[in-house]
């Protein structure tokens, strides 16, 4: 019988980010419940967009323990997507995810610095902060798609691509739910700067993308 090299995958650290991620989003249900629960049904519902769209919409406690549930679960879904699919054991690694995670937390900083940037230039913060908070609140949203996937990935299907597929359809779901509720409560204001949209999104929103994908693929 020939022998067959195995890669055994070692859960301790994956443990240790989930369970940490798991932490922050224990601690944005106990402290922020009632928001907790609209955010909950947001894809479905927009409650939670209307009930907290006007007051500390960036910078509030839920927010930041959200936002660090998903990047954690982003983070380390992009380490286990890549190994996968690409047959590279070492974006398996603790060093890789935290150089993914690092470039995250730097991607999204630098991105909502010239997001806030733009709007100061053109006397315009109450849309971008707005576009902000909708965006981030459906990305965010997407992390509890990511910490199911690194569940199965880790625990119960190791070797299974079509769980990183499904779980990318649905990240890029309800992100789509998102965009088309942003553009279609702010139809008359995109009209208006049409040009200046197209510009946004190429250069904020596809750009950025296309450069994660060429540095995964290269």
């Amino acid at each position: 019988m020939e022998s067959v090299n195995r890669a055994i995958l070692n859960l301790d650290w994956i443990t240790g980010v989930i369970l940490a991620s798991l932490f922050f989003l224990a601690i944005a249900k106990r402290f922020f419940y009632s928001r907790f629960l609209s955010f909950m049904i947001l894809p479905f519902n927009n409650k939670y967009i209307f009930l907290y769209n006007k007051k500390d919409r960036l910078f509030n406690g839920f927010q930041l323990f959200f936002s660090l549930f998903q990047i954690f679960n982003f983070a380390l879904f992009a380490s286990l997507g890549a190994a996968l699919l690409m047959d590279e054991p070492s974006y398996r690694t603790p060093i890789a995810f935290l150089v993914v995670l690092l470039a995250i937390l730097i991607f999204m900083i630098v991105k909502a610095l010239l997001q806030i940037g733009n709007g100061y230039v053109f006397n315009n913060s109450r849309v971008i902060s707005e576009f902000i908070f909708k965006k981030v609140s459906y990305f965010n949203y997407s992390g509890l798609v990511m910490v199911m996937a690194n569940v199965v990935l880790c625990y119960i299907d190791p070797g299974s691509k079509a769980v990183v597929y499904g779980a990318v359809f649905l990240i890029l779901l309800i992100n789509t739910v998102g965009w088309i509720t942003l553009i279609k409560n702010h139809q008359k204001l995109i009209a208006s700067y049409f040009f200046y949209f197209i510009l946004y999104l190429c250069a904020l929103e596809i750009a950025p993308l296309v450069l994660i994908v060429n540095a995964l693929t290269f």
